[in-house]
């Protein structure tokens, strides 16, 4: 699922920004990037990713704001400024000048004044996780109004499989009368007048009707959209519990398809396979 989330705090007295950004991914898959300061906090913020999202690339932004966290600052050699005085006055001297030496002369001299590394203070996980459930929650917020629409698509699927279904069912029983009638007449065929026999005629009749019977694999076809739907109404992760179930209604259908021996069952066999496909592409997006 898609999803964006930003907040911003102070850490160790200097503004930070975190941004998190999400889209679809089978399994849960974070890409961290981070300043050099904050390396050693990593795994805290793999752990707590691990705790909101559930499957995703999952990618975060951490970044200092401004110049306040900078890893260089000016810093002043006092024994280099003594040594430079030393040094101007008897410049003084040997050339005879008199006169004050002034302090943005005595700056001007090199390394007296010179950018070196600034002792940055430690970042704690205790600072920094705040900042980061606010992201996570701003981007879950998100990836919630997105799922909300992707559970009302996810719903029609459903019920376009489960109102197929239902023609399947009402249809199914008239088939036994067809092959009824056209198992008689073909061993009519074969007898050339002469009669037939009934019982045997029924006995075919009867392995006919149990091979085309249709019965177990709707009711466990009601029943895995059942389930479906119900999941859709929970409010957790459910993507790999809906994958699973696809995975169900889709055997069901097929062996319904296996037994149709009828064109317009047939037909809506179709229709019902290309309706769960369209239900597991997006099942694919859910989280």
């Amino acid at each position: 699922m898609t999803g964006f989330g930003a907040a911003e705090g102070t850490v160790a007295g200097a503004p930070l920004r975190v941004e998190i950004r999400t889209v679809n991914h089978r399994f849960l898959n974070p890409a961290l990037r981070l300043p050099a300061d904050l390396a050693a906090l990593e795994g805290d913020i793999r752990d707590r990713l691990r705790r909101d999202f559930e499957r995703g690339h999952v990618a975060v932004t951490l970044r200092w704001l401004g110049s306040q966290r900078s890893d260089s600052a000016l810093q002043l050699n006092i024994d280099r400024a003594r040594e430079a005085m030393a040094r101007l006055r008897e410049l003084q001297t040997a050339v005879g000048i008199s006169g004050d030496i002034s302090v943005d002369l005595l700056s001007r001299q090199p390394d007296v004044l010179a950018l070196g590394q600034r002792e940055a203070a430690a970042v704690t996980w205790a600072e920094l996780e705040p900042i980061v459930a606010d992201a996570t929650a701003d981007c879950r917020a998100m990836r919630r109004r997105e799922g909300q629409t992707l559970a009302a698509e996810l719903r029609q699927r459903l019920d376009q499989i489960g109102a197929l279904a239902g023609r399947v069912g009402s249809r199914a029983p008239e088939r036994i009368p067809r092959e009824r009638d056209r198992l008689r007449e073909a061993v009519g065929q074969l007898l050339d007048g002469r009669p037939v026999e009934e019982s045997r005629l029924m006995q075919e009749l009867g392995f006919l009707a149990e091979r085309l019977d249709v019965t177990e694999e709707l009711v466990r076809l009601r029943a895995h959209l059942g389930a479906a739907r119900h999941a859709l109404e929970q409010d957790r992760p459910v993507g790999k519990q809906l994958g699973f179930l696809a995975q169900e209604i889709g055997r069901e259908i097929n062996t319904v398809g296996s037994k149709a021996n009828d064109a317009e069952i047939a037909h809506w066999v179709v229709d019902m396979k290309g309706e769960l496909e369209k239900f597991r592409e997006q099942v694919e997006n859910l989280e």
